[in-house]
């Protein structure tokens, strides 16, 4: 049994969770919606403060490993929404590197990170971005969203742009993230 999917998803204030007929999960709050769709082995029970999914035992018992690892996904997703539209997703990337720079006009993002090029990238309408470049410190681009799902795979998209370097460091990069630094092979030959 998944220890995760037993755990009850409490509602906060200002938060309402919906389940219609296909078995889809809708979560509003005061940052947005967001809807999810549900496998049909697993049953999401919504009362005033609290959602709780259980296993639905009318099947064989050769599928109840994959029930249990429904259990514990859609649990985690569901909670992921409720947080979500409650209180937000925040990440922060900053570029390393001589020349990096980032602007923006809307959502949409203009890199200059060492090539011969430009690179345009073009956010979704849920994510909120703001950019910042003050002197002698590195770029920052914050980006906001209800969503954590998409939040996580545009920084996973921006930051493959330029992925850090293990030999200078260089690159795009999560605010506080430590690189594991290589030693050249100058350092080896004496």
């Amino acid at each position: 049994m998944s220890r995760i999917g037993k755990l009850p998803i409490s509602i906060p204030a200002g938060v309402t969770v919906s389940v219609d007929a296909d078995n889809v999960v809708t979560v509003k709050g005061k940052k947005g919606e967001l809807s999810q769709a549900v496998n049909p082995s697993i049953i999401v029970k919504v009362s005033e403060a609290e959602v709780v999914l259980e296993i639905d035992e009318a099947t064989d018992i050769v599928e109840q490993k994959q029930k249990q690892a429904f259990h514990g996904l859609y649990r985690a997703l569901l909670n992921n929404m409720v947080v979500g539209v409650s209180e937000g997703y925040k990440k922060e990337l900053e570029l390393v590197g001589v020349g990096f720079r980032v602007s923006n006009q809307g959502n949409l993002l203009d890199f200059a990170l060492g090539y011969t090029h430009p690179i345009m990238f073009m956010l979704p309408d849920e994510i909120k971005v703001e950019t910042k470049s003050e002197r002698n410190q590195n770029p920052l681009i914050t980006l906001e969203s209800c969503d954590k799902q998409l939040l996580g795979q545009v920084c996973a998209k921006i930051r493959s742009f330029r992925k850090p370097e293990p030999y200078k460091g260089k690159g795009v990069l999560f605010v506080g993230e430590q690189i594991r630094r290589k030693s050249g092979k100058s350092a080896g030959a004496k």
